[in-house]
């Protein structure tokens, strides 16, 4: 097989699906009096609230900020301990670090990869002070497990969706509790502004979030400079600089419009993945619990090291080679340099999540994939694993 790549033809992981709504809602809002944080940020927030249901949102620069945030307002700082996955993008664990808290690893669930309950809990120590829960690849975690044991202790639950619009945990949808949850609207997101986050739930404390979002401002910049506005303010914290634009909000109230269609695409593309992987020994898929409406962020298949020799990195060169593009949610965070030199880890530390990683990889999946290319993507998989002859389950 040849080394070279066709990049013309090349499948990228996960495109975003840019069309005419969108431009000419930045079209418009670029035209318009006002560019920074302003109506179209607060519509966009509005919409937003409607569609998860929750309790308040406000509209943030990343869902890095929104979970920075999150801990802040609930008064996480020195001395504390925040237990999270170890599966999981840095940021959800950085902010933890960036409060001056102490971040507490814990392994996953075989099955969905999300947080293991049992391992949750059996880490809560007299500091620990909050959880943050993470949907991986758009599949809620245990929400039901996980707040028994926050009432038990006592302790404060954070939510990092960034993988989770729009999911549903047994009816009810992410972002539609109380609990302070960080959704992300990055480039590769099921619903993108380019960078862009939102924060949603209790009123009060989003509220808070709000000031400190703005560096501490009593009042932001389109409140002050309208015709009705007045140019005083009180800086009432040490905040920050975390707000989105009306830029990034007109891209997010196009994609609003059009996610019920996106999301349909997301499910058409899982359902062809899923009758053509079935049955093959090789490969194993990551299920769907009763009562959950999965988001399908991610497709993410793990290679069966009973049924095949093939080693995942790899896998991925050889898919690579045929043009399609490939992503691995995540090196666990155990495993990289800085946690682990400064807490000791060793990759056993959390075997579910470090076998996992091992053999794992996530295919492309986008609205913006055709049936050609889906076909594709399918065709070089089993190609590779599942050649003429080899057996299957």
């Amino acid at each position: 097989m040849s080394d070279s790549v066709n990049t013309d033809d090349f499948i990228l992981f996960s495109p975003p699906t840019i069309g005419a709504k969108e431009l000419h809602g930045v079209e418009e809002a670029l035209l318009s009096a006002w560019i920074t944080t302003g109506p179209k940020t607060a519509q966009f927030e509005r919409q937003f609230q409607q569609l998860v249901g929750a309790p308040a949102a406000l509209a943030l620069n990343s869902c890095t900020s929104g979970l920075h945030l999150a801990l802040r307002v609930l008064d996480v700082g020195p001395g504390d301990e925040v237990v999270t996955t170890t599966l999981t993008f840095a940021s959800t664990v950085n902010v933890i670090e960036h409060v001056g808290a102490r971040p507490v690893l814990v392994d996953v669930e075989p099955d969905t990869l999300n947080i293991d309950p049992r391992a949750l809990e059996q880490a809560i120590t007299g500091k620990t002070k909050a959880i943050i829960v993470v949907h991986y690849a758009g599949h809620p975690a245990d929400l039901d497990a996980v707040s028994a044991i926050a009432e038990r202790h006592h302790l404060h639950v954070v939510e990092d969706a960034a993988h989770a619009l729009p999911a549903a945990f047994h009816g009810r949808p992410i972002g539609s509790s109380t609990n302070l949850t960080a959704f992300s609207f990055y480039a590769t997101k099921n619903l993108t502004t380019g960078e862009g986050g939102m924060l949603t739930g209790d009123p009060e404390l989003v509220d808070r979030a709000r000031t400190l979002s703005l560096h501490g401002m009593s009042r932001n910049a389109w409140k002050r400079y309208e015709a009705e506005g007045s140019w005083r303010y009180d800086i009432v914290a040490p905040g920050f600089k975390c707000n989105m634009t009306d830029i990034q909000a007109a891209l997010g109230l196009a994609q609003l419009d059009r996610l019920q269609q996106m999301q349909q695409r997301r499910k058409e593309i899982v359902a062809s993945y899923h009758r053509a992987f079935a049955g093959i020994a090789a490969l194993e898929v990551l299920p769907c619990r009763p009562g959950i409406d999965h988001a399908w962020h991610l497709y993410v298949i793990r290679l069966n090291r009973k049924a095949t020799p093939m080693d995942r990195n790899r896998f991925i060169e050889l898919l690579r080679q045929q043009g399609i593009g490939t992503s691995v949610h995540f090196t666990p965070m155990h495993m990289h340099s800085y946690y682990r030199n400064k807490y000791g880890y060793r990759p056993n530390d959390f075997p579910v999540a470090y076998c996992n990683f091992q053999r794992m990889l996530s295919l492309p999946l986008s609205p913006a994939i055709t049936d050609p290319q889906v076909d594709r993507v399918i065709a070089a998989v089993l190609k590779i694993v599942a050649p003429p002859g080899r057996q299957v389950a």
